[in-house]
């Protein structure tokens, strides 16, 4: 065995610059997700300064995320739910 490979915890061998390359790339997109996620804060407290209901945007985001079809069959089970429970 080569300086290079070392044994993995299965008991495989494992490429140290292959895993160093893997470990490396996913720490970059860590940081990249972390400067996304600053940058949706940042509209978010933009919208919240001209007065707009940041919760409310989160969930239209959210609700753009979903066929339509499921969107609709969600709303139709809460609405079922709280008129169960008296609150519509």
């Amino acid at each position: 065995m080569t300086d290079e490979r070392q044994h993995g915890m299965g008991g495989g061998s494992v490429a140290a610059d292959e895993l160093r390359l893997l470990i490396e790339r996913a720490e970059r997109l860590e940081e990249e997700k972390k400067g996304i996620a600053d940058d949706i804060k940042d509209v978010m407290a933009e919208a919240k300064s001209r007065g707009y209901d940041t919760k409310a945007i989160r969930k239209i985001m959210s609700i753009r995320k979903k066929k339509k079809e499921e969107y609709q069959e969600e709303e139709t089970i809460l609405e079922t739910y709280m008129t169960a429970l008296g609150m519509i």
